[in-house]
């Protein structure tokens, strides 16, 4: 289920972001950017709709994806 981000309290929305972006260690390549840059990245793909904040019932997390990658059953 995906949860509208604009019902999470900014204090919230900021810890899942900064919790998924620490959780992915995605590599940037040759060049480095800092945690608030990353979490910026994921507040502008979110804003935008590129990325949706989904529900899992059966783990009990919510979790941060590409909205093409999700698929409601």
């Amino acid at each position: 289920m995906i949860i509208p981000w604009q019902d999470l309290s900014p204090e919230t929305l900021e810890n899942l972001i900064e919790g998924f972006v620490l959780r992915e260690g995605t590599d940037y390549g040759e060049q480095e950017r800092s945690l608030s840059e990353k979490v910026e990245d994921v507040r502008r793909q979110l804003k935008s709709g590129e990325a949706v904040l989904v529900w899992s019932e059966l783990h009990e997390t919510v979790n941060i994806m590409p909205r093409g990658q999700f698929r409601e059953a």
